[in-house]
């Protein structure tokens, strides 16, 4: 085949949406061996691989985002039916979810509370500009509604997103050695935790190495996490003159 012919069938192939599809499951694929590789550090999660990855693809290839979204699109929509799915193991041990319902609550606003006022506290401290302490603000939730609050609030979503991904990258590094010094092995109260306060990240980690008790609460926690601060956060943020 002559570099002419192969040149011709690439442009075919970059603009047909499967390929942004295909290229988003080799991402990911190769991203999980790196991470096993790597030790299974949360610092090489394969999410965060897969989107170096990613991006290296897109700017080499020289295919826009939104070329690339209409086939990626279709990962994008099961991200819905995911979700809704950790409501599987929860209702396994929704039992135990009512008999702790209150402590959760109190557990989980103290926590929204804590990080949205510590996080603006020291971005001020620092000098931060009032959008990027707007972006900020939100990283303790899931990407789509911290994008979305953020889009209400006056922050910039993509800088949420990405300040998401890093929150749940620290939080699967710190969290379970910080669990494990203060000798916490309850799997409600460990799954509980790591949803708090590294969402999606965390309850993948729990799913994965903790056992499918600590993945329902760490899934019920991202939830409550995401609808509680949609509702508190603006409060916040005025109280700080934002």
């Amino acid at each position: 085949m002559s570099l002419a012919s192969l040149d011709q069938l690439w442009v075919y192939l970059s603009g047909n949406p499967l390929v942004s599809l295909l290229a988003t499951l080799i991402a990911f694929y190769l991203a999980t061996h790196v991470n096993r590789l790597l030790g299974r550090s949360p610092f090489a999660h394969p999410v965060l691989v897969a989107i170096a990855l990613l991006i290296a693809f897109l700017l080499f290839t020289g295919i826009d985002y939104a070329t690339y979204f209409e086939g990626a699109q279709f990962i994008h929509f099961l991200l819905g039916p995911a979700t809704v799915a950790l409501a599987i193991p929860l209702f396994d041990h929704r039992e135990r979810v009512r008999r702790l319902l209150l402590p959760l609550l109190i557990a989980c606003l103290s926590g929204i509370i804590t990080a949205v006022s510590s996080t603006l506290g020291l971005a001020l401290l620092l000098g931060a500009q009032k959008p990027v302490l707007l972006s900020l603000a939100p990283r303790s939730v899931t990407s789509p509604i911290a994008m979305g609050i953020a889009e209400q609030i006056g922050g910039i979503p993509s800088l949420a997103a990405a300040l998401v991904l890093l929150t749940g990258s620290v939080g699967c590094a710190l969290g379970p050695w910080i669990l494990r010094r203060l000798r916490i092995e309850d799997p409600s109260v460990k799954g509980f935790t790591m949803g708090l306060a590294a969402h999606g990240f965390g309850t993948a980690h729990c799913f994965a190495s903790m056992g499918a008790m600590a993945g329902a609460f760490a899934g019920l926690a991202m939830g409550l996490t995401g609808m509680l601060t949609a509702f508190i956060l603006p409060l916040i943020v005025q109280l700080f003159g934002l």
